[in-house]
């Protein structure tokens, strides 16, 4: 049984929204998205013929193509297509959420960021698993991943994989400058990465997701983390927290890093695959902030720097803080309206993309965290997967994006006062003022 791949491209001429039009044009946040329809369990969509279509993002390290087809193989009476979804999680989630609001079933079974499952729950677009994703089932995964699928006591998802920001460094140029480990502090980095590019004639000292975008919120986010700031108060997430002294000086350093000639001033346009260049595939940066999905690339094809040559460490601390990283992770989430034979389908699919033995060849091909618990303590995983190593230190010190049914709505305004932040447009006082109007009145719009 042939396996077969394929992208979705836009058609001439159509119209492009941005996400704020899209907003506008569905109304704000959960309201204007419950305007637009409840949904059913097993509704629209066409008769299921034994296609199960699979939506996902970019994969580079050939993991994902490898399981769909050692499950079509598998599965006579199924076939998986992966329909390739934007690379952005959230120009991905505004693609899904136009599905979902034409009660579309054509996409049957989905990855999703961590963040999702309280939009799309609260919505009735995803079917609720908690029947299928038992507790005796559930037990065998990571805490934290688990409770992120639950909404109402319910699990609408299934864990495939957490994340966690690392920092990446050259450890051959650290030892050759006489650094005997990576920085522990903001400041140290722009320390250590400014005399290795007086030195070696490095091109960059940091590169990092700057864009405007889901990925530059994450970056963004680590700065006032560790900076002691916060979004929202922890007790209570219809108070907004975000304008404090902690949170400007976070902001401070974020845009330090460009004003110092640390980072360059594209970095503002920088996503993860923009990212990956200038650090592995033309050894131009000393330390690189990324997701554990990088080290796999290392050494590959067309990218230049080896696997030997690079190390892994916690994201550095700010002034009078610690370290933090954003928590990340995908999950497998089911399509309410797809049909019931096709949500059965979804189902097989999604029980052996979750096994053990799935997620054991996931984290050592891919250098993806698994979700799966035991995993942690498999020597073999240990050994062929870097970030696994120091997957127990990063995840004890990541920090959720701010937890709330309207957090969409909420990153927009983030993402775009964090990028004028980097670019210099917008001073860190300011963005952090401004932040505090626009996301308590989405907070206090919501109810």
């Amino acid at each position: 049984m042939t396996q077969e791949f394929y992208v979705k491209t836009t058609v001439p001429g159509e119209r492009r929204f941005n996400r704020r039009d899209f907003l506008k044009m569905g109304g704000a946040g959960l309201a204007g998205a419950a305007l637009l329809g409840a949904a059913g369990c097993g509704g629209g969509g066409s008769s299921f013929d034994g296609t199960l279509v699979f939506s996902n993002g970019r994969e580079t390290s050939g993991a994902l193509e490898s399981l769909i087809k050692k499950f079509n193989q598998q599965n006579q009476d199924i076939t998986v297509k992966w329909r390739q979804a934007p690379s952005q999680s959230e120009q991905y989630f505004d693609e899904l959420r136009t599905q979902f609001q034409a009660q579309s079933g054509d996409i049957h079974v989905m990855a999703g960021d961590v963040i999702w499952p309280a939009q799309f729950a609260a919505n009735g677009y995803i079917l609720d698993l908690t029947d299928r994703f038992t507790d005796s089932m559930a037990s065998k995964y990571l805490d934290g991943p688990v409770a992120a699928n639950t909404y109402e006591g319910k699990r609408y998802g299934v864990p495939w994989y957490t994340d966690a920001g690392l920092l990446y460094y050259r450890k051959d140029l650290l030892e050759k400058a006489g650094f005997s480990e990576p920085p522990k502090t903001w400041t140290e980095l722009q320390d250590m990465a400014q005399k290795i590019q007086q030195d070696e004639g490095v091109k960059y000292g940091f590169v990092f997701q700057g864009a405007n975008y889901e990925g530059g919120v994450c970056n963004g986010l680590e700065y006032v983390n560790s900076h002691g700031g916060s979004v929202l108060d922890p007790n209570d997430a219809s108070k907004v927290t975000i304008d404090s002294p902690e949170t400007v000086a976070g902001l401070e350093t974020y845009r330090s890093m460009v004003e110092t000639g640390v980072a360059p001033q594209a970095v503002s346009t920088y996503d993860e695959p923009t990212t990956e260049a200038p650090f592995l595939q033309n050894g131009d940066a000393v330390f690189c902030r990324n997701w554990p999905y990088m080290y796999s690339l290392a050494g590959s094809e067309g990218f230049k720097v080896k696997p030997e040559q690079i190390d892994i460490a916690p994201l550095p601390a700010g002034e009078g803080g610690q370290s933090t990283a954003t928590l990340g992770g995908w999950n497998f989430f089911i399509n309410a309206f797809a049909d019931q034979e096709a949500q059965d389908a979804a189902w097989e699919f999604v029980k052996f993309m979750v096994s053990e033995e799935s997620q054991k060849e996931w984290a050592t091909v891919g250098t993806y965290l698994p979700a799966f618990a035991s995993l942690y303590d498999d020597p073999e995983v240990a050994e062929q997967v870097p970030t696994v190593r120091l997957a127990p230190t990063a995840l004890e010190m990541t920090e959720p994006r701010p937890v709330s049914p309207v957090y969409s709505d909420m990153s927009l305004e983030l993402g775009e006062q964090f990028n004028a932040t980097l670019k210099g447009d917008v001073p860190p006082e300011e963005a952090a003022s401004t932040l505090q109007k626009q996301l308590q009145g989405i907070a206090d719009q919501a109810g």
